[in-house]
């Protein structure tokens, strides 16, 4: 197998994915990669107990995505080779839950005001882990609101549309203290889909913050086209002026999701080396 290549950002059945660790693994290996991070949405799947394993010859990284406040700018943050049994981040993860438990209930509140009689006991028949809004949008398909799961994100549960409630999230110093704290390197997530009004000053206060690297290499399906947007390229450049190192993953939620991108994303394998070197890995 070729030795070479990562995936750094997969979602299985533990939060909003389709499919089990063992067959995302097996995806992974079909597309010659041979490593791999899982970072399940404020959750990290039951099977992972170390910061890194191997499974099917697969080198599989423990990883998770946060929701974070990035002090007004929302956003989310990528840990690698994250410690399952470090407490603090454990006692983190048990707050998100709730709070995904809250936003939810409130989301379905506002689905039968909009005339969609659905409840909870729908949505946990989709949901293995944690609650998340494709967990819904599978519902809304379901009772025939809409024909598609992207469709519901379009019409109802996006950000600002009628069903939407947005999620309590962590800052980012607490969040980045708490990833370190458990052995994790921190990246941030797909950061040119973030709304950012200066990114020089963003970045330093990233830097300043602990951030140890970005993920430019990810399948943006097009130039962004908000006011606020940078090329990947760029911030790359950016980012490698001030020593953060680069991540990259394809985001793929599994088969039957909005996001079959496995594949797509082929890091070399030498950014993983130099996040086991931050990492003592």
């Amino acid at each position: 197998m070729n030795a070479s290549h990562a995936d750094l950002h997969l979602h299985t059945v533990a939060s909003d994915g389709t499919q089990t660790l063992t067959e995302m693994v097996a995806r992974a290996r079909a597309c010659g990669l041979s490593a791999i991070a899982i970072t399940d949405h404020d959750t990290i799947a039951s099977e992972l107990t170390g910061r890194v394993t191997t499974l099917l010859g697969v080198e599989v990284i423990t990883g998770v995505e946060l929701k974070v406040d990035f002090d007004g700018v929302a956003g989310e943050l990528l840990g690698y080779f994250v410690d399952p049994a470090s407490p603090a981040l454990a006692e983190l993860l048990r707050w998100m839950e709730k709070g995904r438990l809250l936003r939810m209930e409130r989301m379905l509140e506002k689905c039968r005001e909009a005339g969609f009689d659905i409840g909870m006991t729908d949505v946990r028949r989709h949901a293995a882990g944690n609650l998340g809004r494709p967990h819904l949008a599978r519902v809304l398909v379901e009772c025939g609101a809409v024909k598609r799961p992207d469709e519901a994100f379009e019409r109802f549960i996006g950000r600002g549309l009628p069903c939407y409630v947005s999620l309590e999230k962590i800052g980012l110093r607490e969040a980045v203290e708490i990833l370190h704290g458990a052995g994790g390197a921190v990246s941030v997530a797909h950061p040119c889909l973030m709304r950012v009004p200066d990114w020089d000053s963003f970045l330093d206060g990233l830097v300043a913050a602990g951030v140890d690297a970005m993920e430019t290499v990810y399948p943006y399906r097009t130039s962004p086209t908000t006011e606020f947007s940078i090329s990947p390229e760029l911030l790359a450049a950016k980012a490698g002026r001030r020593n953060l190192l680069i991540t990259g993953g394809s985001d793929d939620h599994g088969l039957d999701s909005t996001k079959i991108t496995l594949g797509q994303i082929r890091l070399p394998y030498e950014h993983v080396a130099a996040l086991k070197r931050m990492t003592a890995q």
